[in-house]
């Protein structure tokens, strides 16, 4: 049994329904202290965040810094984008760039590697951190690093999806600093891990759905993420968590705050201390439901192997190390109808 064979086996996805429970079922958590000067306001922070991480995997932060105005410019771009028609769209399709970028059409993601007839709802465009063509791992053809690919329209695509990536990469550093103080590590930790990162935002469009649903075509279907952790933004319901009795919790937008999930890449690096968390995306909104997907991955190049506060005698590390962009890329090749090029 493969890695994503052994990670979705156990999955049922039959029951479409999803419970609405109090929010206290997936923490609200206020981030302002994790920048203020005196540590035990950043650790009170920390130690909250990291209760979060160990029982459900999934919390929402509020108090981020990044401006509703910015939000709402790339919601409003990303509706032109969408609305576009497909022939447009379609100039940068995903399938002929030579990396990881470009529009991806309804059916070139099928996220539940468990159900290999499926394929998800859902239209995206992947970006990821601008790099100039003379980057090194660009020219050694490696799939994650590079320039983005633009679409000609909207214009103003380009600048305003920019401008949120930058907030993701400062929101996201914040929060690797918030991790490894709940961990037992050094502040900065991290840093040296993500100094290239493999930050992708996703820009996802997903119709709505009406009268009954199919299992095998919903919005997104149920998965784990992959990278070490995903800062979320939606700007409607559908969102839904699977608990540990395997129900499905419905995570409805907060205004004001992010949802954040951990990713198999921090589960990995925490010995299964902290948790990633099955999810998928279902859209009974009867609206247009857009959400901006920002997975935050370690250097392509880094070692994700078993961190020294989670592991001792009674508690060896539990997964080999792996290299992170090796992990990333057979997870793109295992999901997604574009597949990358081997360096």
């Amino acid at each position: 049994m493969t890695v994503l064979q052994a990670r979705t086996a156990s999955l049922d996805r039959s029951d479409l329904s999803a419970k609405e429970l109090d929010f206290d079922s997936i923490p609200l958590i206020d981030i302002a202290d994790l920048t203020h000067p005196d540590r035990t306001r950043r650790e009170a922070v920390a130690r909250k965040i990291g209760e979060a991480c160990e029982h459900v995997g999934f919390f929402y932060v509020a108090n981020h810094g990044v401006p509703q105005a910015l939000l709402d410019a790339v919601y409003g771009v990303a509706d032109r984008f969408f609305a576009m028609p497909t022939e447009e769209k379609l100039k940068v399709d995903i399938h002929k760039a030579d990396r990881h970028r470009g529009y991806v059409p309804v059916g070139g993601l099928h996220a539940d590697a468990h159900n290999a007839s499926s394929h998800d709802l859902q239209e995206g465009f992947e970006l990821s951190l601008e790099l100039p063509q003379t980057d090194p791992d660009y020219l050694a053809g490696n799939p994650m690093y590079g320039p983005n690919v633009w679409p000609e329209h909207p214009a103003d695509f380009k600048d305003i999806a920019n401008s949120y990536y930058s907030e993701m990469i400062s929101l996201g550093r914040r929060l690797f600093g918030g991790f490894a103080l709940a961990l037992g590590l050094e502040e900065n930790w991290f840093e040296p891990k993500i100094e290239k990162p493999m930050g992708q935002l996703r820009v996802l469009y997903y119709p709505p759905q009406a009268g009954t649903v199919d299992p095998n075509q919903i919005g997104i279907g149920a998965h784990t993420d992959y990278e070490c952790f995903t800062i979320l933004a939606q700007s409607e319901h559908g969102l839904q968590v699977q608990n540990r009795k395997g129900e499905w919790i419905a995570a409805p937008p907060i205004p004001g705050a992010f949802v954040v999930n951990i990713g198999d890449c921090m589960q990995r690096w925490t010995n299964d201390r902290f948790r990633s968390t099955v999810h998928r995306v279902i859209n009974l909104s009867g609206r247009k439901r857009y959400s901006l997907a920002f997975f935050y991955g370690a250097n392509y190049h880094a070692t994700i192997e078993c961190l020294p506060t989670c592991q001792d005698a009674a508690n060896p590390p539990r997964h080999p190390p792996v290299k992170a962009g090796d992990w990333t890329v057979a997870n793109i090749k295992a999901a997604y109808t574009y597949v990358p090029k081997a360096i």
